[in-house]
């Protein structure tokens, strides 16, 4: 029984730490442009974020890729038009965005 507890516990804490990092994304992309081209889960001019998910899902490396994309911007990945660089980003609000993005944005 008391391991239930604590078990629901840390699942109340990281349930809640998720909704501040959802919610300080969506803080930070309704400063940005980044809802000019993309939406959660529909293909605007540039891929959904549900679609970015699936195609990095289970890589690695996606974090680093990703933030070097928003950062320096970048084309040919999703298709011709290319996405401007995000240089005025600070680097930790380019990974709360990546990081939101990369666990299923349209899941928050």
């Amino acid at each position: 029984m008391k391991y239930a507890v604590i078990a629901s516990l840390l699942m109340t804490s990281l349930s809640l730490a998720h909704a501040a990092d959802a919610t300080k994304a969506k803080e930070i992309m309704s400063k940005s442009d980044c809802a000019a081209c993309h939406s959660v889960d529909q293909k605007m001019v540039g891929p959904s974020f549900h679609e970015i998910a699936a195609k990095y899902k289970g890589d690695k490396s996606a974090e680093d890729k990703l933030i070097k994309k928003v950062k320096s911007g970048g084309s040919g990945a999703w298709g011709p038009v290319p996405m401007p660089a995000h240089p005025q980003l600070s680097d930790a609000d380019t990974k709360t965005l990546v990081d939101w993005v990369l666990a299923d944005a349209s899941a928050k």
